[in-house]
């Protein structure tokens, strides 16, 4: 297997405070002022969602929802809600008019080589993802990719237009910074030869690694590999693709026929019931619950349909050809 071993940059968002100047998940970009926003012109659905409301609103309720627990927290019998509160989610529930022009694209993320290596073209040492708050194809928002040259941008857009609507909150990041960790993961099990499959079913072979892990798994060693060595869950850099049940796909890109390579993964959770090695540190050993707004280990509030990971890929040849977006 060792020659299968690749480096991933887990990025463990928290929530923060990040500008222009610092890697982050829904902060502030670093973009030029004289450089065009980004807007997705496609038809949207109005029918994709049962409410849809405005970014503002959507902050507003989290920050009325966190008071809230806090409040109970102190004090478990005060009311749920304030008076002010309880009038701003009836307005919010009520939702916003469509609308149905071009839709401006939401910043998801903006990685510093400094911080977190990604591949890059030559000269660039930034990345910057951003998204629709709409679902495409395949029910994921469609993506758009921008390296640059930090150096080069002296002058920074103040003030970026935002969605006059988005189709549901979980497109709408919390501002969020990085407590990137490298780690050694190896492929996902539908990626291996059958030669490596049947050496991986062999128990033999895995009866010299720690006891604590080996006993829970000792008559499916597939389930161990999987779990522990596998594909790290959470948003990551580079790495290897984690695959949902079926089989891989093709992931050439389009201009040139390489295969691509994992740039990003963004997750709907850090972790889940399955991956319980890959928490971080620092949820094994405090036992105090995570913040307000980190539910099952999600931190940035994104839900990808329904749980799932939304992982781009780039063509090592040229990460300016198009890239790939696969949901899994």
């Amino acid at each position: 297997m060792a020659p299968l071993a690749r480096t991933a940059t887990r990025l463990h968002p928290r929530p923060g405070a990040p500008t222009v100047h610092d890697s982050s998940v829904g902060g502030p970009l670093l973009w030029p002022a004289d450089e065009p926003w980004p807007y997705c012109d496609e038809r949207h659905d109005s029918r994709a969602s049962l409410r849809i409301n405005a970014p503002d609103d959507i902050r507003l309720l989290r920050r009325n929802r966190a008071a809230a627990a806090e409040r109970l927290r102190l004090d478990p019998e005060a009311p749920e809600w304030a008076p002010e509160e309880l009038e701003t989610l009836q307005r919010i529930k009520a939702g916003r008019p469509w609308f149905d022009g071009p839709i401006p694209l939401l910043p998801v993320a903006q990685l510093y080589a400094r911080d977190i290596p990604f591949p890059r073209p030559s000269g660039a040492d930034l990345l910057q993802i951003l998204w629709c708050p709409f679902d495409h194809s395949m029910a994921h928002p469609r993506t758009a990719l921008f390296w640059r040259s930090s150096a080069t941008v002296t002058d920074v857009l103040d003030a970026p237009p935002e969605p006059p609507i988005v189709q549901d909150g979980h497109y709408l990041p919390e501002p969020c910074l990085f407590s990137p960790e490298q780690v050694t993961e190896f492929p996902n099990p539908l990626e291996l030869d059958k030669e490596l499959r049947d050496q991986q079913d062999d128990r033999s072979r895995w009866e010299t690694i720690d006891p604590a892990q080996y006993n829970a798994y000792a008559y499916d060693p597939g389930e161990l590999y999987l779990n522990n060595l596998s594909t790290a869950p959470g948003w990551k850099a580079g790495g290897w693709t984690r695959w949902s049940p079926t089989d891989p796909v093709d992931r050439s890109c389009p201009e040139c026929g390489t295969p691509a390579v994992p740039l990003l993964t963004i997750a709907s959770a850090e972790w889940d019931g399955g991956s319980g090695t890959w928490i971080a540190e620092e949820e094994r050993t405090t036992p105090a619950p995570p913040p307000l707004g980190a539910q099952d280990g999600n931190f940035t509030l994104i839900d990808i349909t329904g749980g799932n990971n939304l992982q781009l890929h780039v063509c090592p040849a040229s990460p300016g050809h198009p890239h790939i977006a696969l949901l899994q």
